[in-house]
Order: structure tokens, then C-alpha cells, then sequence
């Protein structure tokens, strides 16, 4: 069938909608518009049909009908996903499949500590349910109050507590895919212990839509610890980081549950933008960290830890200054702080941003040379340097130099991340630690990464999807 370039065929278009109902179908241009833009404003697409099924077997007809005539489909979560992999292109020939209404806790099983979750689930509503039979899902967001559990997994998203549990491909046991051709894998075992084959799950954790729909997915609960002890920190330097990082470590081992590093330039944007932000600690601290340690014991073995961990680093000369939540609402305020450094930056202007990561070790000595390369490019542009120090991953975001134009600064984009992601590749990092490739990334990644690596993904792709039609562009 004859795609319309301003469109579905309008038979076409009422075929996908039966399999809904005309209810569950997104058409009138003001009620699309939300689909089509993702949160930073980078990629704007279009699309005349947005599909919101309720079921694994509307998902699989979908998808029948989408091979059959060659319909390139999106799927969407909560439109969270900053590299554009959930956006549509602008030929308004791709149909946007929103997996909302996917939105079922299918089983909690707390002696398994394991949870069956519908795609749409919300992170926060996946909070409270493992909560309510005291058991911790422990992925953790800023977006977690709209960001929904397939995208998590088709993303593979990172967050805060990386450190102690692992990404989403870690916290996953076995998902539900609808495949292109409308076959559905139910993987959907709480195993945690099988070797029989192919690990399949872990082809469509992390491929951002482009092998299949994830319909469900086994993930593991925790118990919850039965202490928590926040601790905002001030440093010297990176390499006093660094160092308490270890000393962290060896005193803490599993129980150090969080590792944040912050820069003086967000910590300064978040003091001028964040009402009623109170600064952590007196001075200014060229680096700061965010710790957290949870412990399964009690409330006074983690006090004890991080009054250990903190001693230490005076004694060792890597901590100035530092200040112990005083409460839990006190501990909510540090971290509030640290998830809101991503908005503040919009405050000051226009910025670039890298989600890279390095081996842990190399650190400080990537943030030395990237503030070189940064420098090269635009010697008065802001380093906004912050982000999850326990597993590599920076958030390495440069603002615009006060007074410059925001255009004339994004003139400047290919080049600042060629500065970059050349000093990442110099310590052997990644140029996408949590983020994902869709459309942003996706030419460098295919242009950097070695050639036979880029062609098994082509042959995988081709494999699950021989007619192209999943997410098409993102990725490879």
C-alpha cells in the first residue's frame, strides 16, 4: 500500500484504528502534538495516528498489519528519553504506538522478590506497589513520576543507584516482546538461574524499540534496608573523590547504595535557580559529593558506617567539610538538590551535553583534559560537570559563556562534541553511558564504532525486523 507523504492512507489508518477503537486513537493535531516533541526540543516529528492499545494481543495485531503494508511504527513510553528514540520522523508516515494503557502490575511476589509489570507502568507507581509489600525496586530517576517501565528497559536507563543494583538490564529477569510480525516471546520467568540458550531478554533491553515491543517484564525487588544515612560532602579536588570513593568502598562495600559528584558551576546554578535551595555545607567547594549509604541491619549500622566513611576521609585529608541528613526529610532536600541540577542549567542559557562514561579510575584525569578540549572550542563556556561518580558515568554538560548568543553557541555543537567524546574515546569510554543512541548519536555511533560491531547489529536487526518497520533511524 501507497504510503501519503503528509500521512497514512486513510483505509490504511482505519484498519490500525478498528484493532483499538476509534476511543484509543490519537488524530486531531493538538492532541498529537505531546507525541511528537521529546524534552529537550531537539527532535520534533510528525504523525497523523497515535495507537494507545490496552492489550498483548491488539500490540501483536498491530504490528500484523504494520509488516504486512510496510508501516513504520514508534513505540512510546512516557516520552522521557533524551537522545530522541521515542520520536516519530516528519513525514508523518510513521505511526506513534503508546504503551500507556500497558499499565498492570500482573503479580508482586515478594518471596521471590520479583514483580511482573506492564510496559506503561509508571517507575513511581512500580515505587509504591513494591513498598506497600515492603520490598524496594531500587531504579531510580528524575523523571520517575512520568518515565514508564518499557521505556526503562528499552532504553536500559541508568540512574542513582547503579552503584549498588545495576542498570535496567540488570534488574531484568525475562520480558514479553511483541515482534514485528505480530509473534509474541513470552519470557516471563523469575528465574534467575538459566542457561538454555540464547540469552534473548538482553537483545531487547537496550535496542530502544528497534527489535520488538516490550509488552512486560519480570524485575527484581529488594528488601528494604532498615537504615539510610545521606551525606553531603565537600572536596578539594576530583582525585579526593576519587579517594573517598575507595574509602567508601572498603568500609561500606554493598552498603554504599549512592556516589554522586558535583561540580562548583551546578551547585552555583542550583543555588541561584532552585527556590528556597539552601546550600549543604559552608565555603565553596570546588567538588561535592552526595553519598548514601543503606544498610539491611538497622538505622544505627548505617549511622556507624557513614560516620566511619567520613572519618576516614578527614583523617586521609579527602574530605573539607561535610554534613549528615539531620532526618529524612533533611535527606529528601540533598537529593532533591542533586535531581534538579538537569533543569537549572536551562536558566543560564543554551547548553551542549555529553552522558559519557569512563572506567572509574580515570576520572579526574578526563575531567582535567575534557576542560582543555572544552576550552579549545569556546574558552568562556561553563564546564557543568555532575553525576554518578560510583559507576563511571558523568554527565558533562557545557553552557553557553555568559553573555554570547545561544545560537552562536549551538553553531558550535558538532564540534564541542567531537572535543568531547574524542577525549572518552582516549580512555576507552562509552559516548552514551545511560541515555541510549535514537537519533542523536546515531551517525557518530555508526561513524566511531568498530565496523564488524556495526554490522552484527544490521544483521540482528535484519533478523527480527526484515521489513524495517521498527523505530526506523534510530540506533543503526
Amino acid at each position: 500500500m501507497t504510503q501519503n507523504p503528509n500521512g497514512l492512507d486513510p483505509a490504511l489508518a482505519e484498519r490500525f484504528t478498528a484493532i483499538v477503537g476509534e476511543r484509543y486513537v490519537v488524530r486531531q493535531n493538538a492532541d498529537i502534538e505531546p507525541y511528537v516533541h521529546e524534552p529537550r526540543g531537539l527532535f520534533t516529528g510528525a504523525t497523523s495516528l497515535v495507537l494507545r492499545p490496552s492489550s498483548v494481543e491488539e500490540v501483536s495485531a498491530i504490528m500484523r498489519l504494520a509488516t504486512e503494508t510496510r508501516t513504520p511504527v514508534v513505540p512510546q513510553g512516557g516520552n522521557t528519553g533524551l537522545v530522541g528514540g521515542q520520536v516519530p520522523d516528519r513525514s508523518g508516515g510513521q505511526v506513534v504506538l503508546s504503551l500507556s494503557r500497558l499499565n498492570r502490575i500482573r503479580e508482586i511476589d515478594a518471596i521471590s522478590n520479583t514483580v511482573i509489570a506492564e510496559a506503561g507502568v509508571v517507575l513511581d507507581q512500580l515505587h509504591h506497589a513494591a513498598d506497600a509489600v515492603d520490598r524496594l525496586y531500587p531504579l531510580s530517576l528524575a523523571s520517575q513520576g512520568s518515565c514508564q517501565i518499557g521505556g526503562n528497559l528499552s532504553s536500559n536507563a541508568g540512574g542513582t543507584a547503579v552503584l549498588a543494583y545495576g542498570n535496567a538490564r540488570e534488574l531484568c529477569l525475562g520480558v514479553e516482546v511483541v515482534l514485528p510480525t505480530g509473534e509474541v516471546l513470552d519470557d516471563l520467568r523469575k528465574l534467575k538461574k538459566d542457561n538454555t540458550g540464547y540469552d534473548l531478554k538482553n537483545l531487547f533491553v537496550g535496542a530502544e524499540g528497534t527489535l520488538g515491543v516490550i509488552t512486560a517484564a519480570v524485575l527484581k525487588l529488594y528488601p528494604k534496608p532498615k537504615g539510610r544515612e545521606v551525606a553531603w560532602v565537600g572536596l578539594p579536588s576530583a582525585e579526593a573523590a576519587l579517594a573517598l570513593f575507595n574509602t567508601a568502598q572498603d568500609l561500606g562495600g554493598g552498603a554504599l547504595t549512592a556516589f554522586e559528584l558535583i561540580g562548583w558551576t551546578p551547585m552555583e546554578f542550583a543555588m541561584r535557580h532552585i527556590p528556597d535551595a539552601r546550600p549543604p555545607l559552608e565555603g565553596d567547594w570546588d567538588w561535592q559529593v552526595l553519598m548514601e549509604i543503606s544498610s539491611g541491619r538497622s538505622a544505627e549500622d548505617a549511622r556507624t558506617l557513614i560516620e566511619d566513611i567520613l572519618s576516614s576521609g578527614f583523617e586521609a585529608g579527602q574530605v573539607g567539610d561535610a554534613a549528615i541528613a539531620a532526618s529524612v526529610g533533611h535527606a529528601n532536600e540533598f537529593w532533591r538538590l542533586r535531581e534538579m541540577l538537569p533543569e537549572t542549567q536551562k536558566a543560564e542559557g543554551v547548553s551542549i551535553k555529553h552522558d559519557i562514561s569512563v572506567p572509574i579510575a580515570s576520572i579526574p584525569a578526563f575531567i582535567e583534559q575534557a576542560g582543555k578540549a572544552v576550552a579549545g572550542v569556546s574558552p568562556e563556556a561553563r564546564v557543568v560537570c555532575f553525576g554518578h561518580m560510583g559507576d563511571g558515568n558523568l554527565h558533562y554538560n557545557v553552557s553557553q559563556p555568559v553573555g554570547m548568543d545561544g545560537a552562536e553557541f549551538l553553531a558550535l555543537y558538532r564540534r564541542m562534541n567531537d572535543a568531547v567524546h574524542d577525549v572518552v574515546r582516549s580512555f576507552n569510554g562509552s559516548i552514551s553511558a545511560e541515555h541510549g543512541i535514537g537519533q542523536l548519536k546515531r551517525d557518530e555511533l555508526i561513524a566511531t564504532a568498530p565496523p564488524v560491531a556495526i554490522e552484527l547489529m544490521r544483521r540482528v536487526k535484519s533478523v527480527f525486523d526484515p521489513a524495517g518497520i521498527m523505530n526506523p533511524g534510530k540506533v543503526i
